[in-house]
């Protein structure tokens, strides 16, 4: 099936959506937008698509199906509403919005229209993660004990600098955990399953002007009994590769970035020994421990081909909006818990009221984006 792609936000992230597109077969990257025009026009000249200027006349472009979208995170509705409304399925980088209220709000209009909607989330796709979760639905970990994401990043105060949206809760909805962490505790929670309870703490030590933190540890339990933590920062330099560490009582693995570290279980088989080995040395590029361009694009293009199989089954896509809004639940339970130094429960019954969100700023309701 012929798929023709448009790209809503042409920054960084717009760059490893194009490359990923030309790795869908069937698919072609057909147009693009931003609010600032010469973004568009650049993109457009690297990719050979069509730059609009007018979100509205893009969407209108019957060539268009999907739509990947890369504003700022606390913009996400808008677009997102309006591709919905245009008939057109719609992909949402992380993380899907920055409240729970914006984030139902994108899930209800994709379901009224009765298009696909996914959240990126490419760790999910790596060979490492699914052989992870391969070990854990198979029983081999026993029963599940600690799961633990470490996200010790590191960010200049030029990477804050250098956009206005940065470190606001406005527009970035939070800091080291909701910009950067939370592809880790969507893979956590994956493998590890709901969490029921958090508490934590969060701090801002190493940079200036930013509303948001650049430190955060929760502490979490899980339904299945489980407890865990999350650590996230991106002032850890020179930055390490993300980690995420499964343990139960029959097994233990470790993944860094897409590296398996550990793979040691209670049953061994002759396979095991095997898969270490190959999988020790997956990973090709920095992980965006130090610098957010480095990372590669085949998790992206990985995920970009399920959802195009899940567009032509008539199925859902391995993530969809349901997966996307668990971590930027989990997350503002995090905020909540360190904001009032008590336990939070999940799932949350509403938007928790954020002090320093509110004195932030939030986005406005969903509205029409004309460009």
């Amino acid at each position: 099936m012929a798929l023709g792609f448009g790209i809503i936000g042409c920054g960084m992230i717009s760059n490893f959506h194009a490359k990923a597109i030309a790795e869908v077969p069937g698919a072609r990257l057909v147009a693009c937008f931003d609010s600032v025009p010469a973004a568009a026009d650049r993109l457009a000249a690297q990719t050979g698509c069509r730059a609009y200027h007018n979100l509205r006349s893009m969407l209108k472009n019957p060539e268009v199906n999907i739509v990947t979208i890369g504003t700022p995170s606390g913009a996400h509705m808008e677009p997102a509403v309006a591709a919905a409304r245009a008939g057109k399925h719609v992909i949402v980088e992380k993380p899907l919005e920055i409240t729970l209220k914006r984030c139902d709000k994108i899930r209800e209009e994709c379901q009224k229209a009765g298009v696909v909607l996914s959240t990126i989330f490419p760790s999910r796709f790596h060979e490492s993660s699914r052989l992870i979760k391969k070990a854990i639905d198979e029983g081999r970990f026993g029963r599940l004990t600690i799961g633990d994401a470490y996200v010790k990043w590191y960010r200049t105060q030029q990477y804050y600098d250098s956009g206005a949206w940065r470190g606001t809760w406005k527009l970035d909805g939070g800091g080291a955990l909701m910009n950067q962490a939370i592809h880790s505790v969507d893979l956590l929670t994956w493998l590890m399953g709901p969490v029921t309870e958090i508490t934590a703490y969060t701090a801002t030590l190493a940079h200036e002007r930013i509303e948001v933190e650049d430190v955060a540890m929760a502490a979490l339990k899980f339904a299945n009994g489980a407890l865990g933590v999350i650590e996230a920062t991106t002032a850890a330099f020179p930055g390490a590769l993300k980690r995420v560490e499964i343990h139960g009582s029959a097994g233990s693995a470790v993944l860094e970035e897409e590296d398996i570290k550990t793979w040691a279980f209670a049953q061994s088989t002759p396979e095991d020994e095997e898969l270490l080995e190959r999988m020790r040395g997956k990973t090709q590029t920095g992980g965006g421990a130090a610098d957010p361009a480095a990372i590669g694009h085949h998790g992206h293009a990985a995920q970009f081909r399920d959802i195009a199989a899940a567009i032509e089954a008539g199925r859902q896509p391995s993530v969809d909006g349901a997966e996307g809004r668990r971590s930027v639940e989990i997350i503002l339970a995090i905020y909540k818990a360190a904001e009032t130094g008590k336990p939070v429960k999940l799932p949350l019954e509403r938007d928790p009221v954020l002090k320093a969100r509110k004195a932030g700023g939030q986005p406005e309701e969903a509205a029409d984006v004309q460009g």
